[in-house]
């Protein structure tokens, strides 16, 4: 579910603990988001785990595979597979297979993402349900923001009134710019993987 914590606190108590069994369970999640686990995955290799901002899915296990390889809770090979699946999961949002997903930002990135206060025009102008009629981009740029993603065949329209796919929230874009912050770490330390592995669809 959306707000589950679960993979979150093993996380946490592994840290504090090192008790395997944290470990073990945390490495059973990730390995349902494999193909082998049953994982559905897009033609360009995006995890689809449900239909309605799957995009926060990917990117939130994208943040907690780049952990477990952070707190070695992995042996060293399986750790650098964690880091490669969460950068592609990570560069698929950021539009390195066509598109953006993540507004303001990339090639073709979404211009009226689901969201009220972004749909509105300009103060002192009113605020009303007209708004989300708008046929053009909307009145503001919510730089930063992760909208929900595409479909199962990689299909997306930039449609205000789609909720399930152009919604944004902050339980999309916590995971990933945790993601995105861990991948500037491994730049950092010059540990970033290949990032054209990601057409293979590597798997965690």
């Amino acid at each position: 579910s959306w707000d589950e914590k679960i993979a979150g606190n093993h996380l946490l108590m592994y840290n504090i603990t090192k008790e395997q069994s944290y470990a073990d369970d945390l490495v059973a999640s990730l390995n349902v988001w494999s193909k082998a686990g049953g994982m559905i995955y897009t033609p360009k290799c995006l995890a689809y785990r449900l239909e309605w901002g799957t995009l926060r899915y990917a990117s939130n296990m994208a943040f907690v595979a780049l952990m477990a390889a952070k707190y070695e809770m992995v042996p060293a090979a399986k750790a650098a597979s964690y880091r490669q699946w969460a950068m592609c999961q990570v560069h698929y949002a950021l539009g390195d297979t066509g598109r953006s997903y993540v507004v303001g930002f990339g090639v073709n990135p979404p211009t009226k993402p689901h969201h009220r206060g972004n749909s509105c025009p300009q103060y002192p102008l009113p605020c009303s349900w007209d708004a989300q009629d708008n046929p053009g981009p909307n009145p503001h740029t919510l730089y930063g923001a992760l909208v929900g993603g595409p479909g199962k065949s990689d299909d997306y329209v930039d449609d205000r009134k789609d909720y399930v796919r152009n919604e944004v929230a902050c339980d999309y874009n916590a995971g990933f710019q945790a993601a995105v912050a861990g991948l500037l770490q491994l730049a950092l330390d010059h540990e970033l993987p290949d990032p054209s592995a990601c057409g293979s669809c590597p798997q965690p």
